[in-house]
């Protein structure tokens, strides 16, 4: 009897597998069908997409582990992690390559010109002031982040009311980048030109209240990237914070209470035993917002275009490939931006791995 159920579990398989695949490509047609009824449209893809997903695993999980020993583990581990690794070729690697053949090519991409893209992306003027304000991002807006960050996270560890400060600091990281562009915006506000600016935002406010004179801030030359990287601190100090306050809670108090013992004072236990302590997270913050610094682009956009000195990178290969149509140096700029962050990302997973070495 028991030959018998074994000798059929194979056919039951294959039915299943037949089903299912019948049940994801009916759907697929019955979901076409429906393209002038929005409403019960996204009702049927919500149900349908997460049944098929749940139906697809179950059937492929079942013909997995029916498999011989050997093959089981590798038919598993293909059945779970194969599907988010072929998504992840198809939406980061083969886009990746494309540009990167892409980058070799004139502006509509049939002309092969060479190096010509990676000339002008190292010598076109737009290009070397998009390089230096990221630089700009990248030292004073990271920096400025991670040293505010811990600055918080020691001072709101030892205040009765720890929660209420975090999350005021915090609450910025659930605004958009767009919509904090909006925000701030309206802080740096003003009417008319030249000499003739008058007050209409909260910065312009504040400064005539003090005495002095209301600016065109987004308009100062070069000073104007500084007002823009205030955001990127007000955005990401609290992401800092909270990753940085976690590990100076895990730092045993122990310590703390013998360096007290041997005379230490809160300067001396905060350099000698917290930055020490908390270096691995501290260059793992950094890392990630030095990232985000680097491919930077929302803020830029909302803010002032890319205009008057503040252009990046990102910016300017929206605005090759978007507004000027120029797919070859667009390209180019991408891979020039992914060589730039590779690097980062490399350091980053090496140091997470030398954590996990010595745990």
């Amino acid at each position: 009897m028991d030959k018998n159920k074994s000798g059929f579990k194979p056919l039951i398989l294959a039915g299943l597998v037949i089903l299912t695949a019948g049940f994801l490509i009916g759907g697929f047609v019955f979901l076409q069908s429906l393209q002038n009824v929005k409403v019960l449209m996204t009702l049927f893809a919500v149900i349908w997409g997460v049944g098929s997903v749940a139906l697809l695993y179950f059937v492929l999980n079942e013909v997995a582990t029916s498999l011989p020993r050997k093959m089981r583990s590798v038919a598993v581990a293909f059945v779970f992690a194969g599907p988010a690794v072929a998504l992840l070729f198809w939406a980061l690697v083969v886009p990746t390559l494309r540009s990167l053949r892409l980058s070799f090519f004139d502006a509509t991409g049939k002309h092969f010109v060479g190096l010509a893209n990676y000339v002008f992306a190292f010598s076109d003027p737009i290009m070397l002031e998009s390089f230096r304000n990221n630089l700009l991002w990248m030292i004073f807006g990271t920096s400025s982040c991670v040293i505010l960050g811990i600055i918080i996270a020691v001072l709101a560890d030892k205040s009765r009311h720890e929660s209420l400060f975090k999350s005021l600091i915090f609450m910025p990281m659930a605004i958009s980048f767009v919509g904090a562009g909006v925000i701030w915006k309206f802080m740096y506000a003003y009417k008319g030109e030249g000499i003739n600016v008058v007050e209409i935002g909260l910065l312009n406010a504040v400064v005539t209240a003090l005495g002095g004179k209301a600016q065109a801030w987004l308009l100062v030359p070069f000073w104007n990237n500084f007002f823009l990287i205030a955001i990127m601190t007000w955005l990401q100090t609290g992401y800092a914070m909270v990753i940085i306050s976690s590990a100076i809670k895990a730092i045993p108090e122990s310590l703390n209470e013998a360096a007290r013992v041997d005379g230490a004072g809160g300067f001396t236990i905060f350099f000698k035993i917290t930055i020490p302590s908390i270096m691995p997270t501290i260059i793992t913050v950094t890392t990630t917002i030095l990232i985000f610094s680097l491919k930077l682009f929302d803020v830029v956009r909302v803010m002032t275009g890319g205009n008057f000195g503040t252009n990046v990178i990102a910016n300017e290969f929206y605005q090759r490939q978007f507004t000027y149509g120029n797919t070859g140096q667009a390209s180019a700029i991408a891979i020039v931006l992914l060589v730039f962050i590779v690097p980062v990302l490399a350091y980053n997973l090496k140091e997470f791995r030398s954590r996990r070495v010595l745990k």
